[in-house]
Parts: structure tokens; sequence; C-alpha cells
């Protein structure tokens, strides 16, 4: 009963047997698995050497090096009832096969290898970049995650070219034949092929990196958004609010559309604080209140000047303009909201008014 033929694998016929055999051997090597990367951890611990960066990336392929070893035993059980079957021929077993394109378990195999070696490559690749970058100050994380975007990239090209060469795939014609498809949808895919283009852009130019902040201004007279860059794709870009919410934007709006970076540049950055008194105030006493209130918050930077200017003779009132100098940070609104409260105290202890409209209403 154990020896009859269930099913047929390729050009293996696979009986009861074959199925015990596989599931014994996946049980063991994940069992196995589990020892080694404790054995191993365990030693390195003993000797006092620390299990990270490239050791910890050692220790991970020689523990998953197991499964490579358990997928040659899987195929090799199957010579149990199928002696005359060797594993050449199992690799050599045509799955599909049409004018242009043949899949055997040779090609399948050798593409899982390929991504999987470059897997490993783009690992030590990022190793490799982020200890050269930690070791070079002049270089931040928003540099570090375009070099390892630009690496993987080019890790996963080559990669997605060698599997066409596996596949036996005539590149001239594949490059023909795609010309002429993305001749046939570009018109239908403007927007996307935009945004991948921008991607590069941002990419390699480097003006917007993770971690930045920025404030984008939107069309029309919405008010601009203001957001952290979490992640630069290819096509998209996500950027966190103040909210707290992720958004997944596309990158043409980040170099088509105003965005100011309030990472870059200097530091210091000058704000502005619009308020009203009535006709008939003290203006040089507002003028004092309205630096004592800049000046008493401590992101205000005292050594720049801080200015107060009367902005325009308003209908109901004088247009002043409180001008400070503060930290281009995440919180800004808080600080302009805290200065304002501190204002309006102010205002109220010296019996300065705020001006509001006032309506005339004539009687008959």
């Amino acid at each position: 009963m154990f020896d009859y033929n269930i099913f047929k694998f390729g050009p293996y016929q696979v009986c009861l047997w074959n199925i015990i055999f596989l599931g014994l051997i996946i049980f063991a090597s994940v069992i196995l698995r589990k020892v080694v990367h404790r054995y191993l951890k365990r030693v390195l611990v003993n000797k006092n050497i620390r299990v990270e960066g490239r050791r910890a990336t050692w220790l991970r392929l020689l523990s998953q090096s197991i499964y490579l070893l358990t997928i040659y035993l899987c195929i090799y059980s199957f010579s149990y009832n199928n002696n005359e079957v060797g594993f050449v021929d199992f690799l050599s077993y045509n799955l599909f096969e049409t004018k242009f394109l043949t899949l055997s378990f040779f090609h399948i195999i050798g593409i899982v290898v390929v991504f999987f070696s470059a897997r490993i490559i783009v690992n030590f690749i990022t190793l490799y970049i982020t200890r050269a970058v930690n070791n070079r100050t002049q270089l931040d994380e928003g540099s570090l995650f375009i070099y390892i975007q630009v690496a993987k990239y080019i890790v996963y090209v080559i990669s997605f070219i060698i599997c066409l060469q596996i596949l036996e795939v005539n590149l001239t014609i594949f490059l023909t034949g795609g010309a002429a498809l993305l001749v046939g949808i570009g018109l239908g895919l403007q927007d996307v092929f935009r945004d991948v283009f921008s991607g590069i852009v941002l990419l390699f130019e480097g003006n917007l990196r993770v971690g930045d902040i920025v404030e984008i201004y939107n069309s029309g007279d919405t008010q601009p958004t203001v957001a952290k860059i979490i992640r630069i794709n290819i096509r998209t870009t996500q950027i966190e609010t103040r909210n707290g919410n992720v958004l997944i934007i596309p990158n043409n709006k980040l170099t088509q559309e105003y965005v100011e970076n309030w990472s870059h540049g200097t530091s210091m950055s000058r704000f502005f604080i619009d308020i009203s008194v009535e006709y008939g105030a003290d203006t040089e006493l507002v003028k004092k209140l309205l630096k004592q209130a800049a000046l008493s918050h401590p992101s205000v930077n005292k050594t720049e000047p801080t200015i107060v200017r009367l902005k325009d003779f308003g209908e109901n009132g004088l247009c002043l303009e409180l001008i400070f100098w503060a930290e281009q940070s995440w919180e800004i609104s808080n600080v302009k909201s805290e200065i304002r409260f501190e204002i309006y105290r102010l205002f109220r202890e010296y019996k300065i008014r705020i001006p509001y409209p006032k309506m005339d209403i004539a009687q008959r």
C-alpha cells in the first residue's frame, strides 16, 4: 500500500513513502536549523563576540543554508521508487515548453539561487555602506538610505537580467518588444512613468532625504502640509504629518510643486505673528510687550533681533507684525501658540485692547 503511486511530480512517481520522507526531512531541517543557530550564537557569546553586523549576517547565512541542503535531500528522497531517474534528469525535466520559452526545474532552481544570492549581496552591501557612513560624520541617515536604495535597485536589475539569461530569453527581442509595448501603453501610464522618473531624481539629487521636515504647498487656497519624510520609494514617498497620519504621495508632487525643506540650510529661521491693537493704544508699550512675550519663550533665539513692525493701518485697528528667530522644528506651531497666549495675557494685564469688527445700525 505504501509503494502505491499516488501522483506524478515532474519525472518522479510519488508514493506514500515519498510523502513520509518529505515530512521527516522538513521536520528534521527545522529542528536542525534551530539547534545550529542556538549553538553558534552560544559559542559566539561565550567567546565575548558581539553578534551583530557582519557576524550576524554570517550566522543567518549558515543557519539558512540548511534549507538548501533540505531541498537537495527532498529531491534525492524520490529515488526510493524512481531508481531510473537521476538528479540531472529531474533538473532537465521541462515543465512548460513553447516556441519562445522553455521552463524546467533547472530554470526554477537557478532563478531561486540568483535572487537568494542577490538578497545576500544586498545585505552585505548594506553592512558595508552603513559602516562607511558611520565612519564619516558628514554623511547622515538620509544619505545612507539613498545609497542603500540605489545599490538595491542595481543588484535586483542585474539579477533580473541574469534570470532572463537563465531562461534563454533573447534580450534583443525582449527589448524590442518591450519598447514597442511601452510605446503602446505609454499614453495610459504617463503619470506612473513621471512618478518613477521623479523618484530616480529624488534618490540621486538628494535635495529631499529620509528624516527631513518639509512643507508642501498644495495647489489652490488650502494650507500647506508640514510632514516628515519616512521613506522614498521608486514611485511614491511616505510622509508623516503632525497628526501622526502616514500619507503616500506620488514623487511627481515633490519634484514639480513648491516644497520648502526645513532641514536644509541654517537651523534658525524667521517667524511671524500678526496681531492687531485698537487705535489710540500706546504703541511703545505694545512693542515692549510683544518683544517680552517672544523673548520669554525658551525656543526663541535671544541673540538674533526680535522686531515689531507696523504692518498696516487696518479698518478696525493697527496691524502689527511680531518677527522673531527660532529653530525650524516640528513643533514650531506650538511655539507660536504659546507666544500668542503670553501676548494675550500681557495685553489683559496692561489693558491693551484687541479690536474686533464693529457694525453700526442706522436708525430710521
